[in-house]
């Protein structure tokens, strides 16, 4: 389908959604969320498609929110206007979501990154929470996410002051997965996806749910989630052929059963 505010395409098992903003940083209005959560839907329902990745561009992967958006917004119109909805949508996505970041991931933009499984960032990247210079807060995930990305105290001074990091610093702090190049950071992230891809199906989509599982929950339910999970892919065509291959030594072919 024809999308006004995102780029999309596919190669080599991987879905491919490019923010397409640029005038405005690739802020996040209501018109891009709805566009960007039917797009990763639709590779998540896409059994040719493996693994999804997300990118901005160079300068900015995503300034944060469209703020004209809030300007004269009340309470009452931000409960009715449905607009976290998407971010629920992304949110469960069985696929691995890879993100590619470059320049500016502030606000809903850092929010957005964090809502991927993996962060590939070019060194240019700079990661922040600056909403309560407007007088809010992070309103998609950010108090959260960020917290058990960084730990409590690094999250506290990030989000009460809304300075921002750098690619480095958010790598020391375990946000980021990487820090590559500026301009090697979208094919390494590119490489990372073509590589998850060519993994088993079935088991990708249960291992990302066992580590997800490790933020919802304790850790027996976690380890009995995760049990659960191993148990059940003894039952794959996967499984089955992983072994085999591996027992003749040769490539596996993996068909996501």
């Amino acid at each position: 389908m024809a999308y006004e505010h995102i780029l999309v395409e596919s190669s080599d098992g991987i879905g491919i959604v490019t923010l397409n903003r640029p005038k405005v940083l690739n802020a996040l209005n209501r018109a891009l969320m709805d566009e960007l959560a039917t797009a990763l839907e639709t590779f998540d329902r896409d059994d040719r498609i493996r693994c999804m990745l997300l990118t901005g561009g160079d300068r900015a992967f995503a300034a944060g929110a469209d703020v004209r958006e809030f300007a004269d917004a009340s309470s009452i119109d931000m409960v009715r206007s449905y607009r976290f909805q998407q971010w629920e949508r992304i949110r469960r996505l069985t696929k691995p979501l890879v993100a590619a970041v470059s320049g500016y991931a502030l606000g809903g933009g850092c929010e957005l990154a964090m809502t991927c499984d993996i962060i590939i960032a070019s060194e240019t990247a700079q990661f922040g929470q600056p909403e309560i210079r407007l007088g809010l807060i992070p309103g998609a995930g950010g108090t959260q996410r960020l917290t058990r990305a960084i730990g409590k105290s690094r999250a506290m001074e990030l989000i009460l002051t809304g300075r921002t990091i750098t690619a480095q610093e958010a790598s020391a702090f375990g946000l980021v997965s990487r820090v590559v190049p500026k301009e090697l950071y979208l094919e390494e992230a590119k490489r990372l996806a073509r590589e998850i891809a060519a993994m088993p199906p079935v088991a990708v989509a249960m291992a990302k749910e066992a580590v997800q599982q490790a933020f919802e929950t304790t850790l027996d339910g976690g380890l009995e989630f995760e049990r659960k999970c191993f148990h059940l892919l003894f039952d794959s065509d996967d499984k089955r052929e992983g072994i085999r291959a591996f027992l003749e030594k040769r490539p596996p072919e993996f068909r996501g059963r």
